[in-house]
């Protein structure tokens, strides 16, 4: 009589790409209960249920797309479906998303008690993908709720919109506090930011254990300085599209943003802080310069794929608006330059499905100022880092620790982020040598277009797996969404 066998699944024949290794080797994953308990060459197929071929593809632990934006322009339980689709076809397997109270996503105000859980709600059973939630205190009131949000939702992260308080989404604005749905007597202001800090410090201390992931995240521009230069550029007609729009939100806005940021975590001892979405030179410098004028403050930078593959002069014009905006390419040749000195900790698409006929004005398609702000592009993340990270000397291993490692062990979600025994069995297969042409009809987002069409990538994904379970394959979304709540441990 046979002995039963012993693990779910076998995936035979990865090229295994692992955050800390520097070589790339040809191994079988032994899969149970949705982990990776066995690693080795050559496992016999007599021990599993199932056997999965990968024929030597790349397999790169499953990518986590640190930021994204579920449900800010379209009904939150649609956008999970559709847009998580999106990530599982790009390789991501964990999507932590960005929300709060205010117009877009839930279009309400109030407290995070009634609030967050309503956002649970609608995303049960709608993600394809695992997925979690970084939350921005908006009210004066969110502030008391953060030790709730902590430790009845497992939230660790939080943000501050540091435009906000003075400048539109979209652009100019003197209606913020209708946008933000708060009282007219409170402000989103460097006071307000500074509480928060307070709160977070509050948290840390409070739950010792859990400091190195509890963390506070900032998209750093100045309201002022865009206010002033706006009103400027909007004037000129030598600056049109996304050229007038990086000039309208100019790269010293983010550098003044990030310095104040970081005397503000300084004066507050807020430790943990997270530099979203640099995207000009002068962001990095000042924030390599914050670091060494405040050490004991943990700073983490991000970039995203849309300011790595993107500049001004990119054909796809008002469909790449974004805060802060798309850089020339001087930019985006600095930031590169900073991925391979090892400057950046983490990439992310900064995903934001905003439909074709929300983007652009019918009348007007090329104003830039008509146009909504964000894109999507969780899809384009993995193959796009790849492409162009491979053509300036970028290892594969440090591909899987700025998409992988890095924002798992930052976010607390330490079940992920390698391909290793004892975590969750989240795989991407990869072939690098598979050019394809971006094109919008073919992604799973309803979207409807993107800021990369006709790009040509090198590298493509074929196959996703979460959790063991297969979720994408060969262009096509596999099952139905058994995505589930990543609820961040108190216990770190």
């Amino acid at each position: 009589m046979s002995e039963p066998p012993l693990l779910d699944k076998v995936i035979k024949n990865v090229q295994v790409v692992r955050p800390h290794q520097d070589a790339v080797e040809l191994l079988d994953l032994g899969i149970k209960d949705g982990k990776f308990v066995e690693i080795a060459p050559n496992i016999s197929a007599t021990q599993a249920k199932e056997i999965f071929d990968a024929k030597n593809l790349l397999g790169f632990p499953g990518v986590v797309d640190a930021h994204m934006h579920i449900g800010i322009y379209q009904p939150l339980d649609q956008d999970a479906v559709t847009e998580s689709k999106a990530a599982a076809m790009g390789g991501v397997t964990t999507s932590l998303n960005y929300i709060r109270t205010g117009q877009y996503y839930l279009n309400k105000g109030g407290s995070y008690q009634d609030f967050f859980p309503e956002v649970l709600a609608l995303s049960a059973g709608n993600f394809f993908v695992d997925y979690s939630y970084h939350v921005a205190p908006i009210a004066s009131r969110h502030i008391d709720e953060i030790p709730l949000l902590f430790t009845e939702h497992g939230i660790s992260s939080f943000k501050i919109f540091m435009f906000y308080g003075g400048y539109g989404l979209h652009g100019l604005s003197d209606q913020q506090n209708l946008f933000l749905m708060i009282n007219q007597e409170e402000r989103y202001d460097f006071a307000h930011f500074e509480f928060i800090m307070r709160g977070i410090t509050r948290l840390m201390e409070e739950y010792p254990t859990a400091r190195d992931t509890i963390s506070l995240s900032l998209h750093c521009e100045v309201a002022e300085i865009l206010n002033a230069y706006t009103k400027i550029v909007a004037n000129d007609s030598n600056l049109t599209g996304l050229s007038a729009y990086s000039a309208a939100r100019p790269p010293h806005s983010e550098g003044l943003a990030i310095c104040i940021a970081a005397y503000l975590a300084h004066e507050t001892n807020c430790a943990n802080i997270n530099l979203l979405h640099l995207s000009s030179r002068k962001a990095m410098e000042a924030a390599l310069t914050m670091q060494t004028a405040f050490p004991h403050i943990n700073f983490r930078r991000e970039v995203t794929v849309g300011h790595l593959l993107l500049d001004v002069d990119s054909p796809n014009g008002t469909w790449a608006k974004v805060n802060p905006p798309i850089r020339p390419r001087a930019d985006v040749e600095y930031l590169w330059q900073a991925v391979l000195d090892n400057q950046v900790d983490w990439i992310v698409s900064d995903h934001a499905c905003c439909s074709a006929e929300q983007k652009r004005s019918a009348k007007d398609p090329h104003n830039i100022w008509l146009a909504k702000s964000g894109f999507g592009g969780t899809e384009y993340l993995l193959s796009g880092v790849i492409s162009e990270g491979s053509k300036r000397g970028m290892s594969y291993n440090h591909v899987a620790k700025l998409l992988s490692w890095n924002p798992s062990r930052r976010f607390g979600v330490l079940q992920k982020g390698d391909i290793a025994i004892g975590y969750d069995a989240d795989l991407v297969l990869v072939n690098p040598n598979e050019s394809f042409v971006v094109s919008a009809a073919e992604s799973e987002s309803q979207q409807g277009y993107t800021p990369f069409e006709g790009m040509e990538l090198t590298a493509r994904v074929k196959s996703t797996f979460l959790r063991g379970n297969l979720i994408y394959h060969n262009g096509q979304v596999v099952g139905s969404p058994t995505g589930s709540y990543l609820k961040r441990s108190i216990l770190g």
